[in-house]
C-alpha cells in the first residue's frame, strides 16, 4: 500500500493512497456501510457521488451474517457489489459500547451479542482474522476506546492495553500487496500518553495510523487541542485517520491540523431524519416553511436530489415516512460531504485558506 504526499498547505496534506482495489485521493471521507450497506443508498449511487472508499463494521458483520458467510460469497466487495477499497473497523468501539454486556481482560473482550445473547470472546487475533476473511483492504487493530471523561491513570491503563493488543494484531495480520493495517493511537486528552502510544505504534511500522478516542463526547475544542499535536507524532509518509469524525467544521479543522481520512454516520443518519447539510447551513426539511417550496434543497448543489426534486416534495416524503425521503436526503448529504472533500483538496493544492469553506 503506497501513500504519496502530493502537496501541503501549512499542516494540511494532499495525498494519494494506492491500494489493491483502487486509489483514494486524500483528504477523504468514507461513507459508513455498517452491515455491508450504506443505508438508503445503492453502491452505484455511492460511486456516482465520488466516494472512493467505504467503511464496514467488523462487530456487526461477525454477528450477522458471519465472516464465514461473507468469505464463502467472495468477500465484502462481491457480497455488496462494491469494487473499490473497504476499510473495516476492528469492533473495539462497538464492543466497548456494550457496557454491562461485556468484560475486559488482557486476552480480549468477552461479550454477549445484543441480538441473541450468545457469548463471544473477541481477541486481537480473532478480530484480525475476521477482517481477513471479509477481505478488507484496510484492517484496523483491535483497541480499547476509553470513555470520556477519564482520569489519567485510567487513560494510561487503556492505552497500554491497546498497545499490547496492537502488537498482537500486527503479528496476526496477513501481509498482501495493496492491503494494509492501521494502528490506533490512544491516550485520551493527555499529551504524554498520546506520545507514548504513537512511539509504540510507529515501531510496529503500520501502513497507516488512526487517532482514536476522540469524538466520544469531549467537544470540538478539546478534540482540536489534541489534534494540535497528535498528528505530528505520527509518520509523515503514512496516512492519518481520525475515527468517527464528523461534522463539516470538525473535518475542516482536523485537515488543517494534518489529518487525511475520516468516517462518520452523520450524513446518512441526519438524512434519514430530515436534516440536510447545505451551502447555506443545516436545513431541517420537516419545518413547515418547506411545505409549499418549489425551490431545491440547496441552490448551489448539483446532486441527483437537488437536480430533480423540490424541497416541498422532500418535506412531504420525510413527514409521511416514505422510504424515498431517506434515499434522497441521504444522497444529498453524502454528495455534500464528497463535494466538501473535493473543495478541501483543491484548496490545499492552490494554497487557499480552508476556513473559507466553513458555512
Amino acid at each position: 500500500m503506497l501513500f504519496s504526499l502530493l502537496s501541503t498547505h501549512e499542516k494540511a496534506r494532499l495525498g494519494l493512497l494506492q491500494t489493491a482495489h483502487g486509489a483514494i485521493k486524500t483528504p477523504a471521507f468514507m461513507p459508513v456501510g455498517t452491515r455491508a450497506s450504506v443505508k438508503a443508498m445503492l453502491p452505484e449511487s455511492v460511486r456516482s457521488i465520488g466516494a472512493e472508499i467505504i467503511l464496514a463494521n467488523t462487530y456487526h458483520l461477525m454477528l450477522r451474517p458471519g465472516e464465514d458467510v461473507v468469505h464463502a460469497l467472495g468477500g465484502l466487495r462481491r457480497f455488496m457489489n462494491w469494487s473499490g477499497p473497504i476499510l473495516t473497523d476492528s469492533g473495539g468501539f462497538q464492543v466497548m459500547s456494550l457496557s454491562a454486556l461485556r468484560s475486559i481482560s488482557s486476552d480480549g473482550v468477552t461479550f454477549n451479542s445484543h441480538i441473541d445473547g450468545k457469548k463471544y470472546l473477541l481477541t486481537p487475533e480473532y478480530s484480525t482474522q475476521i477482517q481477513d476473511k471479509l477481505d478488507s483492504t484496510i484492517s484496523m487493530v483491535f483497541d480499547e476506546c476509553p470513555a470520556y471523561p477519564i482520569d489519567e491513570l485510567g487513560a494510561q491503563k487503556s492505552m497500554e492495553l491497546t498497545t499490547a493488543w496492537a502488537l498482537r494484531s500486527r503479528r496476526a495480520f496477513r501481509h498482501r500487496e495493496g492491503y494494509g493495517q492501521f494502528g490506533i493511537m490512544q491516550g485520551s486528552v493527555f499529551p504524554h500518553l498520546r506520545e507514548q502510544s504513537a512511539k509504540h505504534l510507529t515501531d510496529l511500522d503500520f501502513e497507516g495510523y488512526a487517532i482514536g478516542g476522540l469524538a466520544v463526547g469531549e467537544g470540538q475544542e478539546a478534540m482540536f487541542s489534541v489534534l494540535d499535536y497528535a498528528p505530528d507524532l505520527l509518520p509523515v509518509a503514512k496516512p492519518r485517520y481520525l475515527m468517527g469524525v464528523g461534522k463539516p467544521s470538525d473535518i475542516i479543522g482536523a485537515v488543517k491540523r494534518g489529518v487525511d481520512m475520516f468516517d462518520c454516520v452523520i450524513p446518512t443518519r441526519s438524512g434519514r431524519n430530515g436534516q440536510a447539510f447545505t451551502s447555506a447551513g443545516v436545513v431541517n426539511i420537516k419545518n413547515a416553511k418547506h411545505k409549499l417550496s418549489a425551490d431545491k434543497l440547496d441552490c448551489a448543489c448539483q446532486c441527483y436530489t437537488c437536480l430533480n426534486y423540490s424541497s416541498g416534495y422532500l418535506h412531504h416524503l420525510i413527514k409521511t415516512g416514505e422510504i424515498l425521503g431517506a434515499v434522497l436526503m441521504t444522497w444529498h448529504n453524502l454528495h455534500y460531504f464528497q463535494d466538501l472533500m473535493a473543495n478541501i483538496r483543491s484548496s490545499i493544492e492552490n494554497k487557499q485558506d480552508l476556513d473559507r469553506l466553513l458555512v
